[in-house]
């Protein structure tokens, strides 16, 4: 009886959790995906961001706590990319409609899968080189109509405006003074715990029924600092340690309450090595 032939092995465009892009934080993306990066990382910083910000840290530099840092942040990136105010009817002329960085943050808090969260997916992607791997359902073979409908959001006009990209440029920059100015949560490293349901597709290397294995998460993804809360948005709970440079955004970062009641990092993805715990045991 004749053997089966062997499946081929898939091209590159079938295989897009393979893609890297080029990046502007001067660490091959290879590199900065690995779960090596996270035992070992090296500070980040998205070029010419400092420099174009230079009023933003410097009046940051004053701040001696959090609160303070985080008042002055929001203070001067609305003098710079205003604030949502409502069209005046009357007008003539009517205002056009800027978002910002925190309409972003509440739409992700309310649905990863949003609009608002594919324009923060392809922010990761154009900064650090990381391609999505989920954005409403995997993000498989390309050109795909999951990947037309990625690509559709992510440029969406009505989320893609202000310079929304340098806002979150400012963003970033700001965790990492913060991280290193007032040294929490970090130093270097966090412990930090995330609930799921589907895991089995996201494992790289390991064995589930050994508890540690890699994963490749999304390219931007939330955890939680309760391992209790992390508990309540799915049957696995993973535990895993993220480099501080990783962060984007932490509880205590915005003087604005967005995201804080979840205790929620947003976290820049890639490989992660991690202890998977099904049911919390």
């Amino acid at each position: 009886m004749d053997q089966e032939a062997a499946p081929a092995p898939l091209r590159a465009d079938e295989c897009p959790v393979e893609w890297y892009g080029g990046n502007m934080v001067g660490v091959p993306t290879p590199i900065l995906a690995s779960s090596d990066f996270n035992l070992h990382p090296v500070r980040l910083r998205i070029h010419g961001t400092r420099e174009s910000q230079g009023c933003l840290f410097r009046r940051l530099a004053e701040c001696s706590t959090q609160r303070e840092a985080a008042d002055v942040f929001e203070h001067v990136m609305s003098m710079q990319f205003g604030r949502n105010l409502p069209e005046d009817e009357d007008s003539l002329n009517p205002r056009r409609y800027s978002t910002s960085y925190l309409e972003l943050l509440r739409g992700w808090g309310f649905d990863s899968n949003s609009p608002q969260g594919a324009v923060l997916k392809g922010w990761v992607e154009s900064r650090f080189g990381l391609i999505p791997t989920f954005h409403k359902e995997p993000l498989g073979r390309f050109p795909s109509p999951p990947w037309v409908g990625y690509l559709e959001e992510k440029a969406c006009s009505r989320f893609h405006n202000n310079a929304i990209n340098f806002q979150l440029d400012a963003l970033y920059e700001y965790c990492q003074w913060s991280l290193r100015r007032f040294g929490s949560p970090g130093p270097t490293h966090v412990r930090l715990w995330r609930g799921t349901n589907n895991v089995e597709e996201q494992v790289v290397r390991g064995d589930l029924r050994k508890r540690r294995c890699v994963m490749r998460f999304n390219n931007l993804v939330s955890f939680s600092a309760s391992c209790e809360r992390a508990e309540e948005f799915g049957d696995w709970v993973l535990e895993t340690t993220v480099p501080t440079s990783k962060l984007l955004l932490f509880p205590g970062l915005l003087s604005d309450p967005v995201l804080k009641s979840e205790s929620e990092y947003l976290v820049i993805g890639g490989n992660y090595s991690v202890r998977a715990m099904h049911g919390y045991l």
